[in-house]
């Protein structure tokens, strides 16, 4: 799903104006849960990815999630 040139910029304004906890680039599966977890602890966060979320490495990979995550509990 791509953005169009007017919406694209309208949330690179948001994103330069705004202030963040965090920002997190990259919304694979390590990107989008690491925001999950931030977000659910009180931080403001901004996820940004290129194209569609899980459009990356995550979209090719094994469907195995690497065994590290299970320390972000």
């Amino acid at each position: 799903m791509a953005l169009s040139t007017f919406k694209r910029e309208h949330i690179k304004k948001n994103l330069r104006n705004d202030e963040y906890d965090l920002v997190i680039i990259g919304g694979g599966i390590t990107g989008a849960g690491i925001a999950l977890d931030a977000s659910e602890r009180g931080m403001k966060v901004a996820l940004v990815e290129m194209q569609d979320f899980a459009q990356g490495t995550s979209s090719r990979s094994t469907k195995l999630v690497h065994g590290g995550l299970r320390y972000l509990k």
